[in-house]
């Protein structure tokens, strides 16, 4: 089964770029990701540049609103994901807990829809 990990995080509370607390954590998730390819788990995943880097689309009444930066207001921001394939929720849940963002920020976990060869 597959899921995807939508990893967030307050980025206040992170260790900022440039640091050596940074690199250690780049360093975790650098292991992370190679512990998720060895377990033969790691389907796919990207680190996402902040929020002020978004783009917002909506359409009303037949019109398009193209609007800089995230749509909701939130102290916790999307960070990146990950797409693992996994027997079971409870592996899933596993591999989740062992995120390098989890003691400061969230991961949620979502079942991937499978839409056969639509």
């Amino acid at each position: 089964m597959k899921y995807m990990l939508l990893l967030t995080d307050d980025p206040q509370q992170g260790a900022q770029p440039g640091t050596h607390a940074h690199d250690e954590e780049m360093q975790a998730w650098f292991a992370y990701t190679d512990a998720l390819v060895k377990a033969g788990a790691m389907v796919g995943g990207e680190a996402l540049h902040g929020p002020e880097t978004a783009t917002t689309v909506t359409v009303r009444d037949g019109g398009r609103v193209v609007t800089d930066g995230p749509f909701i207001e939130s102290k916790e921001v999307l960070g990146g994901y990950y797409i693992i394939d996994v027997p079971d929720l409870d592996t899933a849940i596993d591999w989740a807990a062992r995120t390098p963002n989890v003691r400061t920020g969230s991961v949620e976990i979502r079942p991937v829809m499978d839409l056969g060869d639509s």
